[in-house]
């Protein structure tokens, strides 16, 4: 049996059986279901549960007390925040099973999402983008936004680096590392490097 190139901290359960990439840490009481996919450099922090079918790409840090439920892909780098929330079904009942009923929620690259945020299942986060703590997500996020409130409201768009971005005539420059955006209706954000 080849020896394991990532951590497992001893309080936490890994179900068989499912995909763990090199350099991957998984802290304490944490629990990975079957048939998950995580890779390489992922972070995830104490009592976690990575639900059946969940997808994790490289880079990914998962702050603590965080469920991930079937249906939740995340790109690489993506950040989530303590205590966010998933959901997987819009209309749950306990004495129904709406399993087949699985929307898919997709986290785009480098998205960050803050602390105690909610995601309402079925939408996607742009790339990049920050969902501010508290927001309550209930729609389709565009790449590189600054959302905030409840529901959710586009406040703002934000640098790869995670500085907040100021657009004048269409253009914006990130004080912080001096990569340009360019902002239009019809495309929304497109970073120039």
């Amino acid at each position: 049996m080849p020896e394991k190139n990532y951590f497992v901290h001893e309080s936490s359960y890994i179900d068989e059986p499912c995909e763990i990439g090199s350099g991957t840490k998984i802290w304490h009481f944490s629990h990975i279901m079957p048939n998950s996919k995580i890779g390489q450099n992922c972070n995830i922090g104490q009592n976690v549960v990575i639900s059946p079918g969940v997808t994790l790409g490289n880079g990914v840090k998962i702050q603590n007390n965080v469920s991930i439920y079937t249906g939740v892909i995340c790109e690489d780098d993506v950040f989530l925040g303590p205590s966010c929330v998933f959901t997987n079904v819009i209309n749950p009942r306990s004495f129904i099973e709406r399993k087949d009923e699985y929307k898919t929620t997709l986290i785009k690259k480098g998205a960050t999402i803050g602390a105690n945020a909610t995601i309402i299942c079925g939408n996607t986060i742009g790339k990049y983008a920050l969902i501010g703590a508290g927001a309550v997500i209930t729609k389709n996020v565009p790449d590189y936004a600054l959302m905030t409130g409840n529901p959710a409201k586009l406040t703002g768009y934000i640098c790869q680096c995670g500085q907040r971005l100021e657009f004048i005539a269409g253009q914006a420059q990130c004080p912080a590392c001096a990569d340009l955006y360019i902002f239009s209706e019809e495309s929304g954000v497109k970073h120039q490097a």
